[in-house]
């Protein structure tokens, strides 16, 4: 098998620096964000939903603010580095060294995950102050972390090579990204819906992620953690076969 080149390492290398010298944009801004809805949802909601038996509302909310984080910081680094490549014209220096399209693209996604990942922990650390979580099966926590943040960082890929300006990558976050993790079940059990809702939101890719990262926490999920581990794992190979197809013909990055 091919070993990943010297040119793997530096393009990684790139794109974790890019967004750690920025890191009070990318790493404290999100935290901050997910700490408010954190105040805010805990405040109103405590007292009045119950989920899983004896869980605080407060604790069931953490899992999946920490997920969402990862999710959407995950598509956010590849896109826009790839965005910004393109509108400023540089990413033909990316393009240009021998770094096959497999090299590339596991250098983003890598990348992307990590970021997510990176939020997802700053996440964790400012909550320890308002609640103690279990964590009964971390390998379960760091599987749905990993393949989460992987996932969206393919999807960032692809969103950044379709988009040739900010506004269509703003949409592609804002029609898709946004509806599909604000709807996943981060705020509420989707057996807290009615069930037509409930058949919807099994369609979303998104809820068997944060689903099943929440059972890594508490033991329970409202589905099977291996179902959730196999939609993930099925859309990761869908989504990875689609991007390295389009890495692969050049689809608007080659001339």
């Amino acid at each position: 098998m091919r070993h990943f080149s010297g040119g793997f390492a530096t393009l990684l290398y790139k794109e974790l620096l890019r967004f750690w010298k920025v890191s009070f944009q990318t790493v404290a801004a999100p935290v901050l964000t997910a700490l408010l809805y954190l105040l805010i949802f805990s405040h109103v909601l405590e007292e009045h939903v119950q989920v899983y038996g004896s869980i605080r509302y407060t604790a069931f909310l953490v899992p999946g603010l920490v997920m969402m984080s990862v999710l959407q910081n995950a598509f956010a680094n590849s896109s826009s580095s790839l965005i910004q490549s393109k509108v400023t014209g540089n990413i033909v220096f990316v393009l240009l060294p021998p770094i096959s399209y497999r090299e590339f693209f596991a250098a983003y996604v890598l990348a992307a995950a990590i970021r997510g990942i990176v939020v997802g922990l700053g996440v964790l650390l400012v909550t320890v102050w308002f609640v103690q979580l279990p964590y009964r099966n971390p390998l379960w926590i760091l599987a749905f972390a990993l393949a989460g943040g992987a996932i969206l960082g393919a999807l960032g890929v692809i969103a950044g090579i379709w988009a040739d300006k900010f506004d269509q990558l703003a949409a592609f976050q804002n029609f898709l990204i946004m509806p599909l993790t604000f709807l996943s079940g981060v705020f509420y059990s989707i057996h807290s819906l009615p069930a037509f809702w409930q058949e919807v939101s099994r369609f979303n890719p998104v809820f068997y992620m944060i689903d099943g990262f929440r059972y890594g926490f508490f033991g329970v999920s409202d589905v099977s953690p291996w179902t959730s581990l196999a939609v993930v794992g099925g859309c990761f190979v869908v989504l990875t076969g689609f991007t390295l197809w389009l890495l692969k013909i050049g689809y608007k990055l080659r001339a």
